[in-house]
């Protein structure tokens, strides 16, 4: 006997619930929508009865600099989810979930590539250096410190 799926099922039922129907929407998109810094940092805790999305943060400091980005983290959600979007968005410090622990083989897969700029800005830094053998290491060392950078400002 195949297994049946029941997500479906499962989102419906929650939606006779109102506003909270869209949290498991919300809480899949977010980390592309935000990217991984800010994702690792601010987290969709609950949707309010009035539709706000209220999202925790590690930081007072980051509720502050998030909510300043309201209007456009609000635009995207609204933009990705349509009817089930958030009507507003808060940001407040408290508890975020742990993060889930992923094999090494997995977190090596998920390491941005160096574009061809961030190779060619890369060897540009390093090339004052006199040794090529170490101005090739430095190159490369800093072709994926800035591909990674990149990637952890997807928001920006």
């Amino acid at each position: 006997m195949k297994p049946e799926r029941i997500g479906e099922d499962v989102r419906k039922e929650l939606g006779r619930f109102g506003p909270a129907a869209g949290m498991a929407e919300v809480v899949g998109i977010w980390p592309s929508l935000v990217g991984d810094q800010i994702a690792s940092n601010a987290w969709p805790a609950r949707f309010a009865r009035d539709g706000t999305l209220h999202v925790t943060t590690s930081s007072s400091a980051w509720a502050f600099e998030l909510s300043q980005l309201a209007p456009q983290l609000l635009g995207r959600l609204q933009e990705a989810l349509g009817e089930v979007a958030p009507e507003a968005i808060r940001f407040a410090p408290g508890k975020l979930p742990d993060p889930p622990t992923a094999p090494a083989e997995e977190r090596e897969m998920r390491t941005a590539e160096p574009s061809p700029e961030d190779v060619a800005r890369a060897f540009e830094l390093a090339a004052p250096i006199d040794d090529e053998t170490l101005r090739e290491v430095v190159a490369k060392t800093v072709a994926r410190g800035l591909a990674r950078a990149s990637d952890d400002r997807s928001f920006w």
